[in-house]
């Protein structure tokens, strides 16, 4: 129960936050996917990025990955960019199963250590629950969050505004 109260709490606090114009920016902290590159969110300044966190045992996180696929296709070649981040109690065995047998187009890394949790929470709101999405704009900065699995015409609709601007 006292967790469903701090999600309502930070759902409310995104809610209001999404109007704001001086919105916060995404940490500056580096990354390594599972086909072993190392990343950085500075870098992926000038795009569009969403940020997702999630887990192999979230049934909600299972079931997004077809339409995270398809949003990823249908707006990469116009300077979108998605980073999957699995929890720090996937197995990374589940991890590279899931992400071999879907055939996941996009970067997906594993918050061994929680410290990408960690400092997007500190950044943008606290990851309560997966999966928990960012909508990080050209500039870096938060344009959107959801918690739990994100309308994707509203979001396809954000990533299109974003792109635009």
């Amino acid at each position: 129960m006292k967790s469903l109260k701090r999600l309502v709490l930070a759902s409310a606090a995104l809610i209001l936050m999404a109007g704001c114009s001086n919105q916060p920016t995404a940490p500056d902290v580096n990354y390594t996917t599972l086909t072993n590159q190392t990343q950085s969110f500075k870098n992926l300044q000038g795009k569009v990025v969403l940020v997702d966190f999630w887990a192999t045992s979230c049934t909600g996180c299972v079931e997004e990955m077809a339409e995270m696929t398809k949003t990823y296709q249908q707006f990469n070649p116009r300077g979108y960019e998605m980073v999957a981040v699995a929890m720090s109690y996937d197995p990374p065995e589940y991890v590279r199963n899931f992400v071999a047998t879907r055939k996941l187009p996009f970067s997906v890394t594993m918050d061994s250590d929680g410290s990408l949790q960690k400092a997007f929470g500190e950044k943008f709101t606290e990851i309560v629950a997966v999966p928990t999405t960012f909508l990080i704009g050209k500039d870096g900065k938060l344009i959107k969050t959801y918690v739990g699995s994100p309308n994707f015409t509203e979001l396809r609709q954000e990533i299109e505004k974003a792109l635009q601007s």
